[in-house]
């Protein structure tokens, strides 16, 4: 397949059903204000802290290792030994739901039931639930594999708005259920999520005529299941032993992307109050990563994977013969030019998306909040301590203090997700071309990277409370960031490609960024939040004017961008309309 089919149906897959995903999320967005005004910070910690992450470690450590490998190219692949493999989640899935479950239940502080019941069954009923979506993970690897573009967003969709309205539905009428609300919701989540995927493929696979089902490298739903054949090995070992790299690998990411949550877990740093704000807070900082960054990074994931060959560079990537008579010429390293390009373009979407969201970001974090969760969330009695007391007998002239940390959590938020969307870009390229020894030698990174994490979360929790994993993930993030960097150098150092070049901005896009952010912060002073809806409406007002000419300036001065997505935009609905 050429580089520039795949590029289309990976353009197809980020953007063909963002806006179908985005309708879901609003309508999720506006559910969960509304259970947030009637839920207690405490029963909100316990459910999207502690139980999210022994949902959240399962499922990450028993498949993230089997995606990363089994997406990767390979010129011969044999899929009845790599849906072998994949099986092989659903097992590890068990043993690390039993093992984290017993840790959940007999390591870890109870609640007090008194005032969140039923914690013992939240536990079992989380774990259950994240082995019933490995079960359909065999399935989810050939969409992708595939490009099934809608396939994923419609059953995440789905499943995310049904478990939604049957949280709000239970809180409302059932209250008095506890975790058993949650725990049904979370349940009902997966299996529909799974349930989409079998479906569709049973659909799929029942009629014959379909072009899709004469691509698939399987003729019947039997076909997806578990098989042993003598006349070759179970699994594919050059799979197995990549999945085992990244094994390692994402076992020190999981620490990075939750090191937060485990640390308010295991060191107890917050109570269950404290560690509900946290995490709305987070949640609705990380929104936008999880609508526009998240998706970009999966399906260029698997562009880059498909396109480049791991354990060669740039140089050694395919090249098409030239003769010096031909007319027009073919174009040299064909698959490593547009990858590079892909990837330039992708940075500078990144740091514009990122950039926006800091400036505005910082100057409407409070009116959000406000709007979102009320005054708990944007003028709460919590404070922002920061203590350079060095004797602790001594009045120190350095302790200041804030209330309303809300605001400043989300504001610090808007600024890691600057690093966070960089980051996924870079790292979806950097995973994709590197080679099984070069994955092995950054996990030896990650390891670091995880220590330093961890203990500097501890240490800058207790000097500044919860703002301090915030700063702790802005600087492993930057970290990561400059791995990645160093490695995209390397791989293209020996080419004309300078793909990083998309991380410089033109002066006078940059001066509009902060003339914007400027403005914006006097508007809120002026206007923002005690002065009625009217002044509110004035300062979201004056935000618009400033987000529309910083985005006709990037229009006017980032011309290769903007071709960029126009092209892919394009191919995307002509791909739409011929399929």
């Amino acid at each position: 397949m050429r580089s520039q089919e795949v590029l289309g149906q990976a353009a197809r897959l980020a953007s063909s059903g963002l806006l179908l995903q985005v309708v879901f999320r609003l309508i999720t967005f506006v559910l969960n204000a509304f259970i947030l005004r009637i839920l207690s910070k405490e029963i909100v910690g316990i459910v999207n802290v502690r139980l999210t992450l022994l949902y959240s470690t399962t499922i990450f450590l028993a498949r993230e290792a089997f995606r990363r490998a089994c997406l990767s190219r390979g010129a011969q692949r044999d899929w009845s030994q790599t849906l072998n493999l994949l099986w092989l989640t659903v097992p590890l899935g068990v043993f690390w739901s039993l093992f984290l479950g017993w840790v959940w239940l007999q390591l870890l502080d109870v609640p007090d039931p008194n005032v969140i019941p039923h914690y013992g069954t939240g536990v079992l009923v989380f774990g259950l639930s994240a082995v019933v979506e490995l079960l359909g993970e065999p399935f989810w690897v050939l969409a992708q594999a595939h490009m099934f573009v809608k396939l994923k967003v419609i059953a995440e969709s789905l499943s995310v708005i049904l478990k939604s309205i049957l949280t709000a539905f239970l809180v409302l009428w059932l209250p008095y259920w506890g975790l058993y609300i949650f725990s049904l919701a979370q349940l009902s989540y997966t299996t529909v999520l799974v349930l989409c995927y079998v479906i569709y493929f049973t659909k799929l696979l029942g009629s014959p005529e379909s072009t899709k089902q004469q691509a698939l490298p399987v003729s019947r739903m039997t076909d997806m299941l578990p098989r042993i054949t003598r006349s070759r090995a179970f699994v594919n070992w050059e799979e197995a032993k990549l999945t085992w790299s990244f094994f390692k690998q994402s076992f020190l990411k999981q620490i990075l992307t939750e090191g937060e949550r485990y640390v308010m877990t295991f060191l107890n740093v917050l109570n269950f109050g404290d560690q509900g704000v946290y995490d709305i807070v987070n949640n609705l900082g990380s929104l936008v990563a999880r609508l526009i960054f998240q998706p970009i990074e999966e399906s260029f994931y698997i562009f880059f994977a498909k396109v480049l060959e791991r354990e060669k560079d740039a140089t050694l990537q395919k090249q098409l013969m030239i003769h010096p008579t031909s007319f027009p010429l073919p174009r040299p390293q064909e698959d490593v030019a547009v990858a590079a390009a892909v990837l330039e373009s992708l940075l500078k979407l990144a740091l514009l998306a990122g950039l926006t969201i800091t400036v505005f970001g910082f100057a409407y974090s409070q009116l959000a909040l406000d709007i979102y969760g009320g005054a708990m969330l944007s003028s709460g009695s919590e404070q922002l301590t920061i203590n350079l007391q060095v004797d602790p007998h001594v009045p120190s002239a350095f302790s200041y203090q804030m209330r309303g940390a809300g605001p400043i959590l989300l504001r610090a938020y808007c600024l890691y997700v600057l690093l966070l969307a960089i980051n996924g870009v870079t790292e979806c390229f950097t995973f994709a071309a590197m080679s099984k020894e070069e994955v092995d030698r950054y996990n030896f990174t990650m390891l670091a990277l995880s220590s330093s994490f961890l203990v500097l979360s501890y240490l800058l929790t207790r000097w500044c409370g919860s703002v301090g994993f915030i700063l702790a993930n802005c600087f492993n993030m930057g970290i990561r960031i400059t791995q990645s960097l160093c490695f995209i150098h390397r791989y293209y150092q020996k080419s004309p490609h300078r793909p990083l070049a998309g991380l410089c901005l033109s002066p006078v896009l940059l001066g509009t960024f902060a003339l914007s952010g400027g403005v914006t912060s006097l508007s809120e002073v002026f206007l923002c939040c005690e002065q009625g809806w009217l002044a509110r409406l004035v300062h979201v007002a004056v935000g618009a004017l400033c987000l529309g000419a910083t985005l006709g300036m990037a229009f006017l001065t980032e011309t290769k961008l903007i071709h960029f997505l126009r092209t892919q935009l394009g191919m995307s609905r002509l791909a739409d309309k011929t399929t």
